[in-house]
């Protein structure tokens, strides 16, 4: 079966899988996997982390045998996420729409490459950039906003 996964810096030495992390009734932190049946539902669940300013997910098509596969091997959970999935619990919401709260720290880097401090924060002549982006991010909200 083939499924649809959320992945950063996609086809890279650098590759990450977006995962959600809950802790469950036993108290144990569980990392869960989102597989997506529809190509649409992780596209929307992408861009509702790209509105949250989260690092922008690529979404891949893989075997659900491949993504499970790599869950056991990680202690991960993979979580299929149907057509038309209606949640059942209030922590189901989760697979509908992302935590408020991100994660500052990650197993991968946004960037590939180890960049000189001199210019990754280089603000100052960033800051047209960052006004693009901020217009970006406000009309996808919007359009987000508008399709719930």
């Amino acid at each position: 079966m083939r499924v649809f996964v959320l992945l950063f810096n996609a086809g890279t030495d650098n590759e990450g899988i977006h995962t959600i992390r809950l802790v469950g009734s036993d108290g144990r932190e569980h990392n869960i996997v989102m597989m997506f049946e529809s190509a649409e539902d992780a596209e929307r669940y992408a861009m509702l982390l790209e509105a949250q300013d989260f690092h922008v997910p690529t979404v891949e098509e893989l075997l659900a045998e491949e993504i499970e596969e790599f869950c056991a091997t990680a202690n991960y959970e993979a979580k299929l996420i149907p057509i038309g999935f209606v949640p059942q619990s209030e922590e189901e919401r989760i697979f509908l729409s992302p935590p408020a709260a991100n994660t500052e720290k990650t197993d991968w880097s946004e960037d590939d490459n180890d960049r000189d401090d001199d210019h990754a924060n280089d603000r100052d002549n960033d800051h047209e950039d960052e006004t693009m982006v901020s217009s970006e991010l406000d009309d996808i909200r919007r359009r987000l906003e508008g399709l719930l």
